[in-house]
Formats: C-alpha cells, sequence, structure tokens
C-alpha cells in the first residue's frame, strides 16, 4: 500500500479541484469536437505540466509515481478525457525526451515553455502505411551540411493541430536496424511542414488529431535529441513514459466511474429494491472493484520498477493490457447499469466507452502487447525455429 506525503495530496486536490471546473462542459465540447483552450491555460496556470521537470527548467521536480498519482487525479476529477490525454501528451512526448536527452541549449531553448504550457508539444511516429511498424518507417532525413532534410508523412499525431512543437522521428539508416532512427526537434512554423486539418474521430474528440507532412523540411543538426541513430531508444524511454502516464488517467476515470455506478445502484429502485440488490448488478460492479484495484497495481509497480532503472518491458506491456482492456470492460458494465439511459448521449456513460476504444490501439495495440509477451514466453517464429533446429541437431 503507498502512502503519499502532504505535498502530493495537495498537488492532487488542487488538480482535482481545477478539473471538475473544466470538465464541465464536457458533452457539448465532445459534440463539437472541441478543444478547450480555457482548460488548458487553467492547468497551465497552476504549473501542471511542469511536474516532472526539474526546477532550473521551471518545473515541479516531482518524480514519476508523483506525476502519474496526480494525472489519476485529473483523470478522476475531469470529464472532458480527451483534454487529460492531451496533457499526457504533451508531457511525454516532448518534454520528457528533451529533458532526458536535449542539449543544454535546446532545453534552455523550449523546455521553459514546455513546463509552463505556453508551448504545445506533440510527437510525430507513425506513418500512414506503417501502423505500428517503426522500424519499417519511411520518413528520411539526408544530411545536408550541418543540416537534415526531413520527408514524408506522418499520421494519428495527437495534439498535431494544437502542437507549436513536435519530436518528428525518421530514418538516417538503413531500414530495421536499431540505430536506423533518429529524433529531431521541429517547430511547426518551420517551411516546409505542413499539419492537416483535425481529423474526427470516434472517442477523445475533444484531444486534436491529425497528420504532417514533411517536404524537404530542414532541420540543423543542432535539433538532433541525443545522437544521430537514438532515436529507437529514445522513443523506447518515451513510450514508457506514455503509457504509465496516459493509463493514470485512465484509472482515474475508471474510479470515477465505479464511484457513480455504485451510487447509481444505491438510490435506483426496480420492483421495490434499489437495483445493487440485484446480483446481476452487484456482481458488475465487483469486477468494476477488482479491475480498477488490478490496474493501479500493475501502474504502480512498473513504475517503481522503471524508477529503479529495472528492466519493465514485459510488465509494461502486461499494464498496458490490463489497463486498456478493463477500461472498456467498465465502460460497457456502466452502460448496462445505467439501461436506458446509459445508451444517450445525456449522462456521458456512452462517450465514456467511445473514449475507452482507443486505449486498446495507441501506444501499441493489445494485439502488439501479447506477441511482445508471446516473444519473452519463447512463442514467436524466430524462436519456434530455433527449436526446431535445436531438435534436429539434438
Amino acid at each position: 500500500m503507498r502512502h503519499w506525503s502532504e505535498e502530493q495530496r495537495s498537488l492532487r486536490a488542487a488538480v482535482e479541484k481545477v478539473g471538475a471546473a473544466i470538465g464541465a462542459d464536457h458533452l457539448e465540447r465532445d459534440g463539437a469536437g472541441e478543444f478547450t483552450w480555457d482548460g488548458w491555460a487553467r492547468l497551465r496556470d497552476m504549473g501542471l505540466f511542469g511536474l516532472p521537470f526539474a526546477t532550473e527548467w521551471g518545473g515541479l521536480g516531482q518524480d514519476l509515481p508523483t506525476t502519474m498519482y496526480v494525472l489519476e487525479g485529473l483523470g478522476h476529477s475531469c470529464r472532458d478525457a480527451g483534454l487529460t490525454f492531451s496533457v499526457s501528451t504533451h508531457i511525454v512526448s516532448t518534454g520528457v525526451p528533451l529533458q532526458r536527452f536535449g542539449s543544454t541549449a535546446l532545453k534552455q531553448r523550449y523546455l521553459p515553455g514546455i513546463c509552463s504550457g505556453t508551448l504545445i508539444g506533440a510527437h510525430a511516429i507513425t506513418e500512414p502505411d506503417g501502423g505500428s511498424d517503426v522500424m519499417g518507417m519511411r520518413t528520411t532525413a539526408v544530411a545536408d551540411g550541418e543540416d537534415f532534410l526531413l520527408s514524408g508523412s506522418k499520421a494519428f499525431v495527437s495534439n498535431g493541430p494544437i502542437a507549436d512543437l513536435l519530436v518528428v522521428y525518421a530514418r538516417t539508416g538503413t531500414a530495421g536496424a536499431l540505430d536506423a532512427l533518429t529524433a529531431f526537434l521541429v517547430p511547426t512554423d518551420t517551411p516546409g511542414l505542413t499539419v492537416g486539418n483535425p481529423v474526427g474521430k470516434m472517442g477523445l474528440r475533444t484531444s486534436p488529431l491529425s497528420e504532417v507532412f514533411l517536404d524537404g523540411v530542414r532541420v540543423a543538426r543542432s535539433q538532433v535529441l541525443g545522437s544521430v541513430g537514438s532515436g529507437f531508444l529514445i522513443l523506447d524511454e518515451v513510450m514508457k513514459w506514455e503509457i504509465l502516464c496516459g493509463f493514470s488517467g485512465t484509472l482515474g476515470e475508471m474510479c470515477h466511474r465505479l464511484e457513480r455506478c455504485v451510487d447509481h445502484a444505491r438510490t435506483r429502485t426496480q420492483f421495490g429494491v434499489h437495483i445493487g440488490a440485484n446480483q446481476a448488478v452487484s456482481h458488475r460492479i465487483v469486477d468494476m472493484k477488482m479491475d480498477v484495484e488490478t490496474s493501479r497495481k500493475w501502474l504502480y509497480d512498473t513504475a517503481e520498477k522503471f524508477t529503479a532503472r529495472e528492466s519493465v518491458v514485459s510488465d509494461l506491456a502486461i499494464a498496458k493490457l490490463v489497463v486498456s482492456e478493463a477500461n472498456v470492460r467498465s465502460a460497457l458494465a456502466a452502460v448496462q447499469i445505467f439501461g436506458g439511459a446509459g445508451y444517450t448521449t445525456e449522462y456521458g456513460i456512452e462517450k465514456e466507452l467511445r473514449n475507452a476504444v482507443s486505449g486498446t490501439i495507441y501506444s501499441g495495440t493489445s494485439e502488439m502487447q501479447r506477441q511482445r509477451l508471446a516473444v519473452f514466453l519463447g512463442l514467436d517464429r524466430a524462436s519456434a525455429a530455433r527449436g526446431g533446429q535445436e531438435k534436429r541437431t539434438a
């Protein structure tokens, strides 16, 4: 059991208070697919975006578990899950790699704006035909003197339409090699870079999404994060933060949904008794509770191992599967518990189900996480081939 300090609880309480206020009109904005600039400004004013960053850059100097705990609080209080998602994306996509791998000059130039939220960050990884095949990336960065010329296109860029700064991953080496990718820090007003129109989507509608097109974008070598060829290592670090921080917000949403279902089951009556007395309803809620606690354990235990610099490759895959799929089950259960009201747009339950589906896709699909775990169990094709060879040579 974790014991949070008074400072940590105060940070979370402050975020929850603001989150409840800025999520008040979530249904209207979800219907319009509208990002809340006012909500972003209110979170900016309270310093939320600087949570995990050093105080020398304007951050709050908090560790990863504390950052997760506060983001869980935002997910619990703010019914605008799209905003919570955009906040997490901003922090992990740009701020994390910049602090961890950026030069001092890059940190001085950009990190204060990331910490304050006056600059909005995003990363451009996925490509239209690539999906989860990052190593097959087609976007290229060709050296030209002291610069690189970036050419290609990116899809599904969360925060793309509102971003000031992108971390663009491009191929600088042989496709498929571990040192083939490089991460570039690119302002969105750089000539040759075009951000596409916002893309409509099933859920998380208030978190803007777009394509990004790169037509010979000239980027100075000094804008490289880490070193040329270190893009995969940087992305690996970023994805760990993305899963742990992003799904902490999801955990908060699941907690709020559980509370709402318990309250509904205690107050809604049918045939003279509250519906919670019906075993079919109460058992659904018990399952929701178990999913919340299992999700919490996997997220925070994995974060502790990651903070201790232990290997968390399989832990992350399991945590991502557990939380994302539990969230879908939880949202489906809530629709059933609320019945006809849950199916209508008025109560926001159906919106939560639409939002939940996205979690099984972004940050690596459920299928990819299972395949990653299968490799650890020796069930991939390469392991099978080796096993066959061993039998033949025995």
